[in-house]
């Protein structure tokens, strides 16, 4: 063990570690892209809020803090180059009625079937922490689709993403694979057929190989299984 003495942290490490750092927790990574007034103003507030909850039990205004805090956070910043936003998009109307329609569901959100591990980068049995670590392997590579029967039962569900906090997607998948609300629509008669298959990809992933390359071959197959209209869930 090193006898030298260890340097402070300043305000900038220690808000940066939250973001695949020492301190890695997905939830806060947002933090890396405030300044070190903005941070400080943030866990300043946090601790505020924190200590009035435990005077009135509402914890609703700290969940509200981290919140506004994300979406403050992921806005790009003015002048900033935002090289995945377009101006508009392809847009085909519907053929038939949603009433009438084979509707499948497609996430990004990196879940899958216990036993049918998609052994991202060729690793088995990667840890959730791993793939956090390798997340910059994943944004170099193609995302590989994977298939679930929507009957699955949800603890035969795993999910590893290494590009957002998966703990709110272990704790109810339909967070971000939404197959009981799908579900519900059907018996509702609001959509005609559920798809039996979801279909599931990590969205941190190598952008253009998806747009130009996978994503074609994935609309064929859709094609070909005589799907009418996709429910697009984005992570």
């Amino acid at each position: 063990m090193s006898n030298q003495p260890q340097m402070p942290e300043t305000l900038d490490e220690f808000k940066n570690s939250f973001a695949y750092g020492s301190r890695s927790d997905l939830m806060f990574k947002f933090l890396r892209s405030f300044s070190a007034d903005e941070a400080g103003q943030f866990f300043q507030s946090l601790l505020r809020k924190i200590g009035e909850s435990i005077d009135d039990g509402d914890f609703d205004r700290v969940v509200q803090h981290v919140y506004e805090s994300q979406v403050r956070g992921y806005q790009p910043k003015p002048g900033a180059d935002v090289r995945w936003k377009y101006a508009d998009g392809p847009f085909t109307p519907l053929k038939k009625p949603l009433s009438e329609s084979r509707v499948a569901l497609l996430s990004s959100g990196g879940h899958f079937v216990d036993g049918h591990d998609p052994e991202p980068l060729d690793a088995r049995n990667m840890a959730q922490e791993e793939a956090e670590r390798r997340i910059g392997e994943f944004l170099r590579s193609e995302p590989v689709l994977t298939e679930i029967p929507v009957d699955t039962p949800p603890e035969m569900l795993r999910v590893r993403h290494g590009g957002y906090d998966v703990r709110g997607a272990l704790a109810d998948h339909n967070v971000v694979l939404p197959l009981d609300a799908m579900k519900e629509a059907e018996v509702a008669g609001a959509i005609g057929i559920f798809h039996p298959i979801a279909y599931t990809f990590v969205g941190a992933a190598a952008q253009l190989p998806l747009l130009k390359k996978v994503a074609p071959g994935w609309a064929e197959k859709l094609h070909d299984e005589h799907i009418d209209t996709l429910v697009m869930v984005p992570v």
